[in-house]
């Protein structure tokens, strides 16, 4: 019997799951105690720097995220990109507008929005870097993420009132975004988050290198490039190309965007 090459790709992320479910907790526990900022669920701003720099400039991208907006309806949802999204989001109410992600640069969007692209590649090994864009009622449910070697960067641009309606859980600890400040936060601890307020709530999300001392840092560097060429990786690259394919058309006027 003839194996189809969709089968061969189910096998091989089979594979990696199990492969990762089964040597990633042992690694990561080691990473935690190599961590040169500690291991905790939300972190101090302070101790980054960078932070404080997009934090200045936050305007700039706040008026390159007012230009993509006008095309929210045709934004990918975070599931049509990253299939795996699936699990903990399944309707139109989350967004998402791709820079980078993991080695890969999006020319169209880093075009459309430069002075988010040159602020976020100021960001110490920084992976990914998109806008997240919830709707109004949206709830994620709790999940965790899948690498302890990266942390999590929010920059509130866009914060709908009332203020307790829209925040986010990490571990047992509970934060509002604002426009204009940093969360930072590791996304391995058990997290959720929520938009119960009546506006669209948008932060510039950004996973970046967690600071280590070595031989960690080598080995995270070595575990970020496996991940890069996995195939839940290089499967959301081919849709990000394809979803930019068909938004171009429809910008030119000759096809709406479809999945």
């Amino acid at each position: 019997m003839s194996v189809s090459r969709e089968q061969i790709r189910q096998r091989v992320v089979d594979g990696t799951i199990a492969f990762g479910e089964a040597v990633l907790p042992p690694l990561e526990r080691w990473l935690a105690r190599h961590s040169m900022v500690g291991d905790r669920t939300f972190f101090d701003v302070d101790e980054f720097a960078w932070a404080h720099r997009l934090e200045q400039d936050w305007r700039l991208i706040r008026a390159e995220l007012d230009d993509v907006l006008a095309d929210h309806d045709q934004l990918p949802n975070f599931q049509d990109i990253s299939t795996d999204q699936a699990t903990i989001t399944d309707d139109d109410r989350w967004k998402t507008y791709f820079l980078f992600g993991y080695g890969f640069r999006s020319e169209a969007n880093c075009a459309r929005c430069p002075q988010t692209a040159r602020l976020v590649q100021q960001i110490p090994g920084m992976q990914t870097a998109f806008f997240s864009i919830l709707s109004p009622g949206k709830h994620i449910g709790a999940h965790r993420g899948p690498w302890k070697g990266v942390l999590r960067y929010h920059l509130g641009l866009k914060i709908p009132e009332p203020r307790e309606g829209c925040r986010i859980r990490v571990g047992d600890e509970v934060r509002h975004w604002e426009e204009g400040r940093s969360l930072i936060f590791d996304d391995t601890y058990d997290h959720e988050a929520w938009n119960e307020t009546e506006g669209t709530r948008v932060v510039l999300f950004v996973d970046f290198n967690r600071p280590l001392r070595q031989p960690a840092a080598a080995v995270n560097q070595v575990t970020l490039k496996a991940i890069a060429i996995s195939p839940f990786i290089q499967d959301a690259k081919q849709r990000q190309l394809g979803w930019e394919e068909r938004f171009a058309a429809f910008k030119s006027g000759r096809s709406a965007p479809a999945a």
